[in-house]
């Protein structure tokens, strides 16, 4: 069955600076979006991958996976105003397409460009073994509980607590049945995957072993990280 990446690339990336969404901004001549297609093109299990993105950028995409020989590149899918409706659109895209629903689909983010392999690994062994995969880590850190912002009431046990990454990781049937099932539930907006599976009782998820490397590039100095980092 195949194993297909579904980049995330419709982000409009506000927090930036920049004339260009942060998923386009070039580091040594390449986008953010380049180093992300590249982990999954380098994959042995992965065989396709598609790049959910504003029309406008789709030239832009396609010169990119060109130039760097991706050969696993197969098409961009038309985001939506939202990252859910760009999930949506992406994963209603994939079914129209006629792919074989107990294909293995790896939702990710364009801005997590140091996606490891082993990562991808893990994603594909536990979606296979489980029906579904979720990339987590644990945290380092203490979590407190605050109100508005400005005052802390409580804490909460960082050991009873992970921290959800992607790739999100199911099988095509039954990321098309949760997206039916938010649109009968007038479901319009959430999070991630991960969360919309929570909000619509899809239980139990499966935990896939991530990286503190695969950060989301978010701010200006989660960029500043990802230029040191990406050649290590």
């Amino acid at each position: 069955m195949p194993n297909i990446a579904l980049i995330l690339a419709g982000g409009r990336g506000t927090r930036f600076n920049s004339m260009r969404p942060k998923q386009y901004i070039e580091v040594d001549g390449k986008p953010i979006l380049s180093y992300t297609m590249r982990a999954f093109e380098k994959h042995p299990l992965v065989t396709d991958i598609y790049v959910v993105c504003s029309p406008e950028w789709n030239t832009y995409v396609e010169a990119q996976a060109g130039h760097n020989a991706f050969a696993k590149f197969r098409a961009c899918i038309a985001s939506g105003e939202t990252s859910f409706r760009s999930m949506s659109n992406g994963i209603k895209a994939l079914v129209t397409m006629g792919i074989d629903p107990d294909s293995i689909i790896m939702v990710h983010d364009a801005v997590r460009p140091l996606l490891s392999q082993d990562t991808i690994t893990n994603n594909i062994n536990v979606c296979r073994e489980h029906g579904n995969a979720i990339t987590v880590i644990y945290s380092n850190e203490a979590y407190m509980k605050v109100s508005g912002g400005i005052e802390a009431s409580g804490f909460a046990m960082r050991e009873d607590y992970m921290r959800a990454q992607t790739p999100h990781t199911f099988k095509l049937g039954t990321l098309s049945t949760l997206i039916e099932s938010a649109a009968e539930k007038g479901i319009s907006y959430s999070q991630s995957l991960f969360t919309l599976a929570n909000e619509l009782g899809y239980a139990p998820l499966y935990i896939a072993q991530g990286n503190m490397l695969n950060f989301k590039i978010t701010q200006p100095q989660d960029l500043k990280f990802f230029r040191v980092l990406k050649d290590v």
